[in-house]
Parts: structure tokens; sequence; C-alpha cells
């Protein structure tokens, strides 16, 4: 059996019912886990290209889900919560979550981040998708960096995050631009997705003299070249 575009892993039978009929309307496969526990052994099992989890989930939570998923694979993973409290939104993408989506929520707009999700993994023309910089590559053909020589794997957003603003370097952007700009839709003006991901990247790349991640006050954010 083929691996599913999309594994579902949410204890709500009826919400699931319903994206099952949207997605697989739209050409996607998608496979279904009501349990967290063994939506993580389906994960193992067949790894998927998307995920979409449930934060409140009996067996396993989705934040033990999430963790023990990133400990191996960088699969994007959309949290689906009916809290909408910044701290869990916050929490979400600190472990490693690419999106988010309160319920409820409407099908499409479900199937619209999806869709962009979808677009950022298409392959583009064949091309050196490679930006470096003194102690600093990022190759985005292959989702690795490397910093002082040493390779390091980050979760899609981040990486993509980082390249974007070094591809266009000393170049302010505000946290708006970037969401459209890296996330591909609206976040309706939830600026912390950005910040945040700022600050996971600030701590794993480190002090450099020759280039730096910026915080333009009142503004957003550049990517520094000394």
């Amino acid at each position: 059996m083929a691996a599913p575009d999309i594994l579902m892993i949410d204890d709500d039978e009826n919400i699931c019912r319903l994206v099952k009929l949207y997605l697989e309307k739209e050409g996607y496969t998608l496979q279904l886990a009501h349990r967290g526990d063994t939506g993580l052994q389906q994960f193992r099992e067949q790894p998927p290209q998307l995920v979409l989890l449930d934060v409140m989930l009996p067996g396993l939570d989705g934040w033990s889900v999430l963790r023990e998923i990133r400990k191996t694979h960088r699969v994007p993973i959309i949290m689906l919560t009916a809290k909408g409290e910044t701290f869990d939104k916050v929490l979400g993408l600190e472990l490693g979550a690419d999106d988010y989506l309160v319920k409820p929520f409407e099908p499409q707009e479900l199937l619209a981040r999806i869709r962009a999700i979808f677009r950022r993994m298409t392959p583009e023309e064949p091309q050196d998708r490679i930006i470096r910089y003194p102690n600093l590559e990022i190759n985005l053909a292959n989702y690795v960096l490397t910093i002082h020589g040493k390779h390091m794997e980050l979760p899609p957003k981040e990486i993509e995050l980082l390249y974007f603003l070094a591809g266009h370097a000393n170049q302010v952007f505000t946290r708006e631009q970037l969401l459209e700009q890296v996330w591909g839709f609206d976040y309706y003006g939830d600026s912390r997705t950005v910040d945040v991901h700022v600050k996971r990247l600030r701590e794993k790349l480190g002090q450099d003299d020759e280039w730096q991640i910026k915080t333009v006050w009142g503004v957003g954010y550049k990517f520094e070249v000394k």
C-alpha cells in the first residue's frame, strides 16, 4: 500500500469525515488515526508528505506526537487545536510545527493552507538553490544548513525563512511581508509566527562577525551582511 499524501490524527470523527471528503475530492489520499499513539505508529510505518495533528488526543497528546516526529522527520505539520490562546500557538511553533489552525475552521481554509505547503514542496526548475556567506551555506535543494563547516538540519519553515532573508541581504521586511513570501498565506496578523521562527534561528545560528538576522524596531527583520 502506497504511503498517503496526508495523515490526519484527530479524535473528532465528524471533523475527520468532513476533511476526508474535501481532500479526497481534490485528489489527495488521506489516512486517519483517532489516537495519538496509533497515529504515531501509522506515521512510522508509512510516513506521509504532510501531517494534520490535533492537540487534545487520547493515548498520546499532540505535543508529544509532534516531538517524536521531529526527532527523525522534517515533514510539514499543521496543528489543529480548539485552543486559540497565543501560548498554544507559540508552543506548537517552538516544537517544530509549520502551521496551526484553530477549530472550528472552514475546510476551504485548511485546503488553502495544504495547497500552499504542497506548492512549496513542488520541485522547481533545476538550478543552484544555494546561498553562501562566510561560515554559512543554505542549501534549499536538500534543506541542509552548513554553519562553520558543520551540517545542521532545520525544520522546513525555518530554513525557508533564512533562505529568503539571506537571499535579500540588508533588505528590511515587515512580518506581514515575510508571512506572505515564506508561508504563502495570511496569518491574520499574528506576527508571533515570524518572531518565534526568528528566535529559533538565532539560537541555532549563534553569533558571527560577518552576518546576522537583525531586528529593525518598529518595522521587522533583515539579514544584515557587514
